[in-house]
Parts: structure tokens; sequence; C-alpha cells
């Protein structure tokens, strides 16, 4: 019998000697770009389709710009989102400074080689590993020559064309890809246009290896917010309010490089500038307006509210791994350090506006500052792991990492210098883990881990409950917040039948301490609050999952129980939730369940191959019911939000030598579900969903999901590694 092959992951966000998988005590998910780069999916949909304890959901309703969540933790390209989630690419850190958002839109997929998703609060991976970290790698000549093209439509209007070629010498090797989409998108107001590119430029030699790459994008994405109940049931694919413009510029050049000094030794280091802007118009319902008083400025319906970022980020990363013996025993050892910084300048500006009978605005006067801030980051990490063969069936892994983070923030208007502040914050976060092979086909393992996050200068600047923000914010002087921290247990098992089939179990509890959270403060908007440190946090839960093979026949199941609770009491202003006082007030109590996250999440897909010609393949996701966000006491008569489920299928169709057909329908059965809900108060109850400030109600807001969509291209390769 065939031995079975060895995968070596990376366990550390610079790439070095790695770590057998087997040999890592947590349930590691892996993924390849090949999948992906061949289907009309986004990444953050194929993460959500494929790995365990992942789910989505489009609180901007807009498929490019969704939130990600992992074990209930979530990495979101809206600002003031807490972000649980570390996110690399090519060993860079691309949380972005000022808000540590994570905007999905910058990368095109065709530029993705591999993925690994690390699980739990590993310190190793620094700032905001509370649940996970997702480290991307990017492909290069060397490993990925060739060829290909596509270019696919159907609903939506979306077009899209993709291209890649790559290519290699003896020491040289370059690689490109770009990708451009159109969509129409299928909700009210919600057009897409993607720009983006990705290039690198390889050298190779026995010893040495040096990449220079640059991912640069110019996208414009369009949402459509939640929208209230009443208006979902008359027609789903309508907009509460419009527009909602982001505009994303990407300027990234990345260098790494990887030296092995001998067998045994590999000293690695990467340096990395990163050019951000972001521009967003959006147009909100002012909680100010008093409607007894006429409409005149200074007392309009709504806000248009323009906000604009630029930030530049640079850093350096230098890491050295060690693979000897210890005792006589096998040892793997890393030492490393990193520093990120970053400038941002965040510039508000706001506008006096009405709302039209379609709502949306209609502007009064010009637009005035009304926030200018320069914010500085300063993110060092010093860290080590070392994994040691106890023996030949029991490693033992024991890791730790020293933080240091410094924001300054920096009044730039003159009217508000008690803005000006420093904050600091340090620690040191430990890690142990042990795996233990009692067989070849069997693994069991546990570990212990400890991360944390900072608050960013969003948060450090709305933090008082007397002076509520908006969001984006409106930076005010606050007191400072704690930093989080998390603390991981995980245990579990894993193992493989025959070969042709592998099963894994996992167990896992999450307690965050000091959790930070964005507390509603208006009746009027889910959007204006404070963020405040609310106590303790726990996420827990278990995953199952099972892959297996049977001749042409591919197929992989998994299930995922979430339980994400509040551990600590606390007072929340949520006037839209049915059981708030009379000043509009809920009491959190401790074991209520966090809103936004499912409990169950089960996933399967199969995938038959009708050699040498084509291929189908369907998948099946569902997910229960969830809470909706203000309903954090889970006491509101209308604060959930349904479960669903979903099929999907694929199929290629290999025509002619180099020539592929492909084709992909989502939502097979055109369901109707949702994905987040919050509960807020609907201004829009005059004639034809007109505004009407003295009729309000309190209603359940809804992001709806996608109806029943299909998409078909064409894909032409050559010289690849398949060829």
């Amino acid at each position: 019998m065939q031995a079975p092959t060895v995968q070596v992951i990376g366990t550390t966000p610079l790439p070095g000697l790695g770590v057998p998988k087997d040999n890592v005590p947590g349930n590691v998910q892996t993924a390849t770009g090949e999948e992906l780069a061949q289907r009309p999916i986004t990444l953050p949909s194929y993460l959500d389709r494929q790995l365990e304890s992942v789910n989505i959901n489009e609180a901007q309703g807009n498929a490019y710009q969704p939130d990600v969540n992992y074990r209930g933790f979530t990495a979101s390209p809206l600002i003031g989102t807490p972000q649980g989630i570390s996110v690399f690419q090519d060993g860079v850190r691309i949380n972005e400074p000022f808000g540590d958002s994570i905007n999905w839109d910058l990368l095109p997929k065709s530029a993705i080689s591999n993925m690994t998703l690390i699980p739990g609060s590993n310190p190793v991976f620094g700032l905001n590993t509370l649940g996970g970290a997702l480290a991307i790698e990017t492909k290069n000549g060397f490993d990925f020559p060739g060829f290909t093209a596509q270019a696919y439509g159907g609903s939506w209007g979306r077009r899209a064309v993709e291209g890649e070629l790559g290519g290699h010498g003896e020491r040289l090797g370059y690689f490109v890809t770009g990708n451009y989409l159109d969509e129409v998108g299928w909700r009210d107001y919600t057009y897409s246009r993607l720009r983006q590119g990705f290039g690198k430029l390889s050298y190779r030699d026995s010893d040495t290896d040096i990449d220079l790459s640059f991912t640069g994008a110019n996208n414009t994405l369009n949402g459509a917010q939640t929208i209230p109940q009443s208006f979902y049931l008359q027609n789903r694919e309508q907009a509460y309010t419009f527009p909602d413009t982001t505009g994303n510029q990407l300027a990234f050049v990345s260098l790494g490089a990887k030296h092995s000094l001998n067998p045994d030794d590999v000293l690695t280091g990467n340096a990395y500038y990163r050019s951000f802007r972001q521009r967003n118009f959006s147009t909100n319902i002012n909680d100010d307006f008093d409607p007894t008083s006429p409409v005149a400025p200074g007392n309009t319906q709504g806000l248009n509210v323009q906000d604009n970022t630029t930030t530049q980020g640079y850093g350096a990363g230098l890491q050295f791994s060690h693979l000897g013996k210890l005792a006589g025993f096998d040892n793997r050892f890393t030492v490393g350090a990193s520093a990120d910084l970053g400038q941002s300048y965040f510039e508000e500006n706001q506008q006096d506006a009405n709302f039209a009978p379609d709502r949306s605005n209609i502007p009064v006067g010009n637009f005035t500052v009304n926030t200018n801030v320069r914010t500085n980051n300063y993110y060092y990490g010093l860290y080590a792991t070392d994994t040691f063969s106890i023996t030949q069936r029991l490693d033992l892994t024991l890791a730790g990492r020293y933080n240091r983070a410094e924001i300054k923030i920096t009044d730039l208007t003159g009217t508000n210098p008690a803005l000006n502040s420093t904050t600091t914050t340090d620690r040191f976060n430990p890690a142990a883990g042990l795996t233990f092979k009692p067989t070849d086909t069997l693994t069991a393992y546990a570990a212990y881990n400890e991360g944390m996050r900072v608050a960013t200068p969003v948060e450090l600047t709305c933090a008082d409950p007397a002076a509520p923000c908006s969001l984006p914010n409106e930076f005010l002087a606050d007191p400072p917040l704690k930093p989080v921290i998390a603390r991981t247990f995980e245990t579990g098992l894993r193992g493989r039948i025959n070969g042709n089939l592998k099963w894994r179990a996992t167990a896992y509890r999450t307690k965050l301490q000091d959790d930070i959270l964005f507390v509603s403060a208006s009746a009027g908007s889910p959007n204006t609050g404070f963020f405040q440190n609310i106590g303790t946090t726990q996420h827990q839960g278990f995953e199952l999952g099972l892959d297996g093979r049977n001749g042409e026949l591919t197929w992989s199941a998994s299930y995922s129980f979430i339980d994400a609770r509040f551990r600590t009491g606390f007072t929340e202003h949520s006037p839209s939730n049915s059981s708030a006082d009379a000043n509009g007030d809920i009491q959190v109590q401790p074991g209520n369940q966090i809103p936004g996250i499912p409990r169950n999440i089960f996933k399967a897909r199969a995938e038959y191959e009708f050699k040498p010609k084509w291929s189908i393949g369907g998948s099946m996701y569902a997910a229960t019911s969830q809470f909706a966000r203000g309903d954090e006491n889970n006491l509101d008569v209308n604060g959930k939000v349904q479960g669903y489920t979903i099929f999907n299928l694929d199929a290629r169709w290999a025509f002619a030598r180099g020539w592929e057909l492909f084709a992909e329908v989502d939502n097979l059965f055109n369901t109707h579900y949702e994905t987040l809900g919050v509960l807020g108060t609907n201004f829009f109850n005059g004639p034809s969903h007109t505004f009407d400030a003295t009729n309000t109600v309190n209603e359940l807001f809804l992001s709806p999901g996608a109806p029943l969509a299909a998409w078909i291209g064409v894909r032409y390769s050559f010289g690849g590694r398949a060829q």
C-alpha cells in the first residue's frame, strides 16, 4: 500500500521549514486556489461553502463586501465591526491599520495559490487573532507556468474577464493576473465594478528564493443595507435609503526572501508598502430631526455623509527556522520579529438632505467638514514557536509572542485638542499543545493559546455613552478601552480509513476578557452608539468533518456547532427591542446568546468526474436561526432571523484541447432567506413608503440572501502544469 502524502503547512506568518499538518495541535483547514479560480464565486463565498464553522452575512448588501465569520469571530470591511480574525497575504498582515478591517474585494482570486485557516487565538499571528488567522499565499511563475484566460456572464448583468500568465527560466520567473468585472447586482442600486491586478517577479537558485509582488485594485461597490421586514415582504430587492457607494483603491508592493543557510536552517524576511484609499458616500436618517419644526438647514430629514480615508502602511518581518535534534529527537524551532506601521488620514464631511419619494437624497446646502484626524499605528511583535518530538508518536508545541501596540490620534481641525492622545498596550501571549499518534491512522491533540486585540482608533474615539457616534465615526475625545484578551482551549481527533476516507472531530472554547461591543444609543439608527468593554464573552462548540473518494466521486461533509454567549451582564440602549424599558434600555444577562451567529451549520459537497471530458458537482449549505443585533437579551418578540438551506450546482466540460466550458447555478430552488437581522426604527411609513417621522415603527431589519442565479463561461489554457 502506498504511504500517505505528508502535508507540510506553515504555522508562522512568514514561510519557514513548516510543520507536518498531522503534528499541529488544532483543526487547521487548507484549501487550494485552483477550484476558486475556476468558478464564478467570490473568495468569501468559497470559504463559506467549504470550510467548517465559517459563515458570511451581507450587512452591506453587496456580494463583494460581506462579513466573514469563523467560530463567531469576524473579518469585516465595515469600519467599527469588532475584528477577531487576522488575515495575511504572503506573510504581510493586511488588516487595514485604521480599523483593522478586511476588504475582500482587493485581491484577484486568480492570484491565490493556497489558503490556510489556523484556529484559535494562536499568538504567533499577532493582533486580532482571537478566533483564528487566515494565511493566503499567491502564485508565482515557477509553480504556475502557462496561460489561462476566461470570460463568463449571466445573472444580475454580471460580465467578467480573467487572465493569468506565468513562466520561468532557470532562475527568473514571472506571473501576472488580472480581473475585470461589472455587475448590476440583484438588489436595487447595487452596481459593482472591480478592476484587480497582481504581478510577481521571482528569483530562484539552490539556496535562495526572492519574490517581488504588486497588488493593485480600483473598485466601486454599491450597497443596499438591511431593509425593514415590512419592505422585505413586499419586495426583497429594494434598498432602504440610497446611494451607499464605496470606492477602494490599492497599491501594495511586497518583497519576500527565503534563504537556506544549510539544509536545516532557513532565514526568511519581508518588507512591504501598502497605499489604500477609501471613499464612501451614504445617505442616512438625521437622528436630530424635529418633525414639529419646519424643514430647514440644520433640521432636515437626512444627512449625506462623505468619508475619505487615506492610509499608508509599511513594515517588515524577519524569521529564523531551525530543524535539528534535541536529546536525540526531532525539533523544529522558529523565532521571528515583525513591525507593522500605518498612518491614516480620516475626513468626514456632512451635508443636510431630505428624502425624495423613492428614498434617494435631495441635497440641501454644501458639505461641511465634521471630522479631520490623523492616526498613527505602531505594532511590534517578537515571537517563537518550537515543536519537539518527545517520541516518534508524541509532539509538544510551545509558542509565545510579545506584542506592543501604540496608537496616536491627532486632531487636524484645531477645534478639538482633547482628541489628541496616545494609547500604548503591551502583553506576552503564550501557547502550548500536544499531538499524540497512537497509530499511523489516528491523531489526538489538545492545545491552549492566548491572543489579543487592541482597540482601533475608531473604537478609542467613540467610547463615551454621553456622546454617541455614527458609523463611520464622528471622532470625539473619549476614555480609553482595555485590550481584548482571548484564551482558547481546543482538543480533537483526526484520522483516515483505507486512505480514501478522512475524518475529524474538534471541540473548542474561547473566552474573551474585556470584549468590546458597539452599543446602540439611538432609536432612530442602529448605526449610532458607542464602544465599550462589556466584560466576558465565550465562544465554544465542536466541528465534525468527513472527506472521501470513491473512484471518480469525491465528497465532503461537515457539521459545526457554535455557541457564543455573553458571560457578563450589562445594560444596552436598544429602544427598538420590544422588551426595552421606558428609557429604551435592555438588560443583557449572563448566558444570553450573541446575535448574528447561527448555532448549527451543515455543509456537504460532491463532485463526479466523467473522465476525460467533463465533471458535475453540487453542494448544500444549511444554517439554523440567529438572534438579530439589538436583541442581545434574546427577548424581542421578532428578534430572530430564521434558518435556511440552499443548494448549488456547477459543471465543467473540456470540449477541445485547452478549451473548457463551465457553468454555475446558485440557490437552485430560489430559496428566500436572510443572512442578518438588526432591530431598528422604520421612518418610511408614509404613502408608498415615503418619509414620515411622525409615524415610525420599530421593526426587524433584514439582509436578504441572493436568489436563484446562473452563470456560464469559457476558459482557454495552454502550457500549464496539467498540459
